[in-house]
C-alpha cells in the first residue's frame, strides 16, 4: 500500500512504499499513476477520535481493496468545533472542503460528529452537513453515512427523526442479514457489528420512507440500511470500522467524565466487550465511584481484558471490499431504444 501523507493519500496494494506528492496533481486524478477509484472522508470526530478514525478507515480500505487502487482524501466541515490543534492538523492534512468538486469523487464516507444541541438542526455543522447530503446525490456514485451522519441524513432527507434511548446502545451486537443486497453479501448471518450512539433510527419509519433494511440485531436495533437517490446512500447505525480498543476508550472517557461532574450517570458496561472476570471488577469500581466520586479515582480502574469473540473486521472488510467492487463497475446508461 502507497500512502501519500499529506494532502492526498494513495491507497495502492499490495506494498507500503512512500511515494511523493507532486504539486501539479492536487486536483484530479494523479498524473503518471493508475488510479481506479477516487475516495473522499469527511471526518467530523471530535478531536480525540480525529486521527484514529482517518486509520481505521485507512485500514478499512486497504485490506478491503486488493488490486484496486485509491486515491484517499480527508475533509472535515469547518462548522464542527475544534481545539486549535486540531484545527492545525484539519489545516496541514486534510483538503479544503471548498475543493470537493474538482476531485471526481467516486464513493464518499461521511462521520457523526459529537452532539452539543438539543435537536440535530440547531447543531452549528447542520447547515454544512446537509449540504454535503445535496452534493452527495449528484457528484457520487455511491455514499457511506456513519452513525450520526446517518441520522442527519434521513432526517434532512425524509423528515425521519431519530429516537432517544432510555440507555445508551453500547457494545458488539450479533447482526443478522435482513434483504439479499451487493454490501452485505457473503457475509455471514449472524455477524458482529461494534455500536455506540444514544439515539436510533426506527424500522418502520424507515420502511415507510422506502428505505431497505440490510441488516439489523435483536438487542441492537436497525445496523445498516440503504436507498438509492441517484447515488446510493448506504447507512450505518453502528461502527464497522471500530478498533478492538475503541470502545474501551470511549467507555472509559465516559467514566472519567462522569467522575469529573461532566456527565450525571455512570456509564453501563458495553455490551458482549469485556470478559466476565473484567465485567465484575468494573461493576465492583462502579459502586466505588458512584460513593467517591472524584476525578483522580480514574487512575485507580481495574486492568481490563476484552471477550476473545468480539472480532468485527472481517464483516467490516468484507463490506467495504462490496462497496469498492460496486463503485469499480461501469456505470449503466439507458439505451437509445429505451427513450424511443
Amino acid at each position: 500500500m502507497t500512502v501519500l501523507l499529506e494532502k492526498r493519500r494513495l491507497i495502492v496494494s499490495p506494498g507500503l512504499v512512500p511515494t511523493p506528492l507532486r504539486r501539479e496533481d492536487k486536483f484530479g486524478r494523479p498524473q503518471n499513476v493508475d488510479v481506479d477509484l477516487t475516495i473522499a472522508l469527511i471526518n467530523n470526530m471530535p478531536d480525540p477520535a480525529l486521527q484514529a478514525t482517518e486509520r481505521q478507515f485507512m485500514r478499512l480500505l486497504r485490506q478491503a481493496a486488493g488490486d484496486i487502487r485509491i486515491d484517499f482524501h480527508c475533509f472535515s466541515l469547518p462548522s464542527v468545533r475544534r481545539s486549535q490543534p486540531a484545527k492545525w492538523r484539519v489545516e496541514a492534512q486534510y483538503t479544503d472542503i471548498a475543493d470537493i468538486d474538482q476531485l471526481h469523487i467516486d464513493g464518499l464516507i461521511v462521520t457523526g460528529a459529537e452532539p452539543s444541541a438539543a435537536a440535530l438542526p440547531e447543531e452549528t455543522f447542520w447547515r454544512d452537513l446537509a449540504d454535503i447530503v445535496e452534493w452527495a446525490k449528484n457528484n457520487t456514485r455511491s455514499t457511506i453515512w456513519s452513525c450520526l451522519a446517518a441520522h442527519a441524513a434521513v432526517l434532512h432527507l425524509d423528515g425521519i427523526e431519530r429516537q432517544q434511548l432510555e440507555t445508551k446502545c453500547s457494545g458488539i451486537y450479533d447482526c443478522i442479514n435482513a434483504y439479499p443486497h451487493w454490501l452485505t453479501q457473503g457475509l455471514p448471518s449472524p455477524f458482529k457489528v461494534a455500536h455506540s450512539r444514544l439515539n436510533e433510527l426506527r424500522v418502520d419509519d424507515l420502511a415507510a420512507n422506502g428505505y431497505q433494511l440490510l441488516s439489523h440485531s435483536t438487542r441492537g436495533g436497525v445496523d445498516s440500511f440503504a436507498k438509492d437517490f441517484g447515488s446510493q446512500f448506504i447507512f450505518f447505525q453502528g461502527h464497522p470500522e471500530y478498533e478492538a480498543l475503541s470502545l474501551e476508550r470511549e467507555y472509559l472517557r465516559d467514566i472519567s467524565r462522569f467522575l469529573a461532574g461532566e456527565r450525571d450517570s455512570y456509564p453501563g458496561l458495553p455490551v458482549s466487550y469485556f470478559d466476565t472476570e473484567t465485567e465484575q471488577k468494573l461493576a465492583a469500581f462502579a459502586v466505588r465511584a458512584q460513593t467517591e466520586r472524584r476525578p483522580a479515582l480514574s487512575t485507580e480502574l481495574p486492568d481490563r481484558t476484552l471477550r476473545q469473540d468480539i472480532a468485527t473486521g472481517a464483516a467490516a472488510t468484507v463490506m467495504f471490499r462490496n462497496w469498492l467492487d460496486f463503485l469499480t463497475r461501469p456505470v449503466r446508461t439507458a439505451s437509445p431504444e429505451a427513450n424511443l
